[in-house]
């Protein structure tokens, strides 16, 4: 014998409560106006299964309730799956996390990187006070090879590489490589740069 699934219907639950409710009102109207007012007797009936049917009514704002015998019933399959809204002709295309280049997430603009040194020959950028090799490697990795490329930066690709850094933040800002590079760049000596 298979085992059958309960009655779960807000909307049978009003129906019993309405029911209920003329029949009361019927026995009630008969004992209190007498067998003689069937007129009044039938709108108190008709009023009293319009108040059940309201009251027994499921509320909107909750969900239906589920048995748990139909969700376990309930295939992947038939989950209803969720979608994002298509974007609108008139809305912008949003670019994904995934499409996004790295540098989306950071402060400023990331300055322009060199596939690889000129003339095969790195300028020593360990001379800027605050590189040392970790540094220095990190640099290459970002496409900053050379004395120029630092002392052209400007401030939104300071912010870019002091936050890029990872585990060196702020130390463009702080070590004042900029002014440091300008220097080294025109052939001077760093030593003489001043915060």
């Amino acid at each position: 014998m298979t085992e059958r699934e309960p009655i779960n219907s807000p909307l049978l639950a009003g129906w019993t409560i309405a029911t209920g409710m003329a029949v009361v009102a019927f026995g009630v109207s008969f004992v209190v106006i007498g067998l003689g007012a069937n007129g009044s007797v039938a709108v108190a009936a008709v009023l009293w299964l319009v108040v059940g049917l309201i009251l027994g009514l499921p509320r909107r704002d909750l969900p239906p309730p589920v048995s748990g015998a139909s969700v376990a019933k309930r295939s992947p399959a038939q989950a209803t799956p969720v979608t994002a809204p298509a974007p609108s002709a008139t809305a912008p295309a949003r670019a994904s996390v995934a499409d996004a280049p790295a540098s989306s997430a950071m402060t400023g603009t990331r300055p322009a990187p060199l596939p690889g040194p000129r003339g095969d020959a790195a300028d020593d950028l360990q001379k800027i006070k605050g590189i040392g090799p970790a540094l220095e490697t990190l640099l290459h990795e970002k496409g900053i090879y050379h004395f120029d490329q630092i002392a052209a930066w400007t401030e939104a690709e300071i912010a870019w590489v002091d936050e890029s850094l990872e585990g060196f933040k702020g130390r463009a800002t702080r070590d004042a490589w900029v002014a440091q590079a300008r220097v080294l760049a025109a052939g001077g000596d760093p030593e003489t740069v001043t915060g």
